[in-house]
């Protein structure tokens, strides 16, 4: 797994759906080939903006706009998502917003969070805790 898609996730995880970013560690490492406890464990709380080099919290990476800037044309998407092989390259990143507009379905969920919706809330989070006295 490349590393952009390893932060992309992690961020998606810990920043988007506010789960505890051990869990995305540990499952991780059991999953990875080439798990590397230190590199693992590092980039998880980097991600998270809790580790000793993190990431500035305010930092989210948006998965549809991370997608559209290193997989312009879909070709990784399609490759590992076959059930997304048809969906044109202007939609292969919202493949949701395609099957609305053709009337048609999609062997494929839709969003489970508002990306917008969900950075608000974990900046509010963050900002909260900040001042915690």
């Amino acid at each position: 797994m490349h590393n952009r898609l390893r932060m992309i996730t992690a961020s998606f995880l810990v920043k988007d759906l506010l789960i505890d970013w051990r869990k995305g560690e540990s499952y991780f490492m059991t999953q990875l080939l080439d798990g590397d406890f230190s590199a693992n464990n590092g980039g998880w709380q980097w991600a998270a903006s809790t580790g000793t080099d993190s990431v500035p919290y305010f930092r989210i990476f948006n998965p549809i706009t991370q997608g559209k800037r290193f997989d312009p044309k879909g070709i990784f998407i399609r490759r590992w998502l076959p059930e997304l092989s048809k969906v044109p390259d202007k939609y292969i990143h919202i493949p949701h917003l395609w099957a609305e507009e053709n009337q048609t379905t999609l062997d494929y969920a839709f969003p489970i969070v508002d990306h917008s919706k969900a950075r608000k809330k974990t900046l509010d989070a963050f900002r909260s805790a900040k001042n915690i006295k």
